[in-house]
């Protein structure tokens, strides 16, 4: 198929795909964001299935007692109790378990070394100073990072595509009165606004969802209100115009289509922005309810336990190679609908 001949979007798409770098990131990232989301079946303390005295248990759905598998109380089992492993390996009873034997909450009490211990052939990476496997606690926190990054680029877009094309489309009095209350709102101290609202209400993944998205539509509502500036005063409005469709079917089917290069083009930086926000937030003590998985709460550690050097290099690594990914594509993408490589 001639170049000539394919759409503007598989044009882009094409010159996307010549960016090896770009493309392989692109490839890489969905990759782990795909196996983060069966965390459970990669890291997990309960077996996936269990075949014991001809009967087959699933742990991994639902909660039997230690006495199911013939201990002496009725408290849930614990699959990583020495006696309950050998339970579950007797005769042609049997256990499949996921490649690391750990969840992000579990506590390996029959440890031999103290914690946080250093990588061993039963904690690949090493413990951090509550005991927790620290392969476990990346896995469960990178899905956090990614799914929180995710939800806050999709509102962070969507209020400012909206905000933008208001301002861009109607111009004048209208986009003169949001610019002023953009002003005003930005000038509203972030930070302190998140430790008050962290000392009044039980900190949860929601309440930080909520109060960064109050903040974080405004710098890409300034590029979409410019390309709307433009593209409303082109040839194809105004005929728009003239056959007598409504400001929403114009913003809609002609103008929105035709300027969202920038919102395309910010969307790894903007997830590269709030993964970074994010883990900041942990750090300071701000961000996530205490005992979810977070990076931030490993740096945390490894700043405290400096001696355990397996904390803060293994958590730096995750973070510098999902933000090299995020920016990898970022550069392809900008490329790729660079309106000047629009003929290549």
């Amino acid at each position: 198929m001639a170049v000539a001949s394919l759409s503007p979007s598989r044009r882009a798409w094409q010159r996307f795909k010549r960016n090896r770098l770009g493309y392989w990131s692109l490839v890489v990232f969905c990759v782990l964001v795909v196996a983060s989301l069966f965390a459970e079946l990669l890291s997990n303390d309960r077996p996936l299935i269990v075949r014991y005295e001809g009967s087959t248990y699933f742990p991994m759905v639902q909660d039997y007692p230690e006495t199911t598998f013939g201990g002496d109380f009725e408290t849930t089992t614990d699959y990583l109790d020495p006696f309950i492993r050998e339970q579950l390996t007797r005769g042609n009873n049997w256990a499949v378990y996921a490649p690391n034997p750990y969840g992000p909450k579990t506590l390996n009490y029959f440890a031999k070394e103290p914690n946080p211990s250093a990588p061993t052939l039963d904690n690949w990476l090493g413990t951090d100073d509550r005991g927790r496997d620290l392969l476990a606690q990346l896995i469960y926190g990178f899905r956090v990072s990614v799914l929180f990054a995710l939800a806050l680029t999709f509102i962070g877009v969507v209020l400012g595509v909206i905000t933008g094309a208001i301002q861009g489309f109607f111009g004048g009095k209208t986009d003169l009165a949001f610019q002023r209350f953009i002003e005003i709102w930005g000038s509203m101290p972030e930070l302190y606004l998140l430790i008050i609202f962290s000392a009044v209400f039980a900190p949860s993944i929601s309440l930080l969802l909520i109060l960064l998205s109050l903040f974080g539509w405004m710098g890409l509502s300034d590029y979409v209100r410019a390309e709307f500036l433009r593209n409303r005063q082109l040839d194809y409005v105004r005929a728009a115009r003239a056959l007598g469709l409504s400001n929403a079917q114009i913003i809609w089917r002609h103008v929105l289509p035709n300027s969202l290069t920038p919102v395309v083009t910010f969307l790894p930086f903007r997830m590269s922005a709030a993964i970074l926000a994010l883990t900041s937030l942990d750090f300071l003590g701000l961000g996530v309810p205490p005992g979810t998985p977070s990076l931030g709460e490993l740096l945390s550690q490894g700043k405290n336990n400096i001696d355990a050097w397996w904390i803060s290099m293994s958590t730096f690594a995750v973070l510098v190679i999902t933000l090299l990914l995020l920016t990898f594509m970022g550069d392809a993408l900008r490329d790729a609908l660079d309106p000047r490589k629009a003929e290549t």
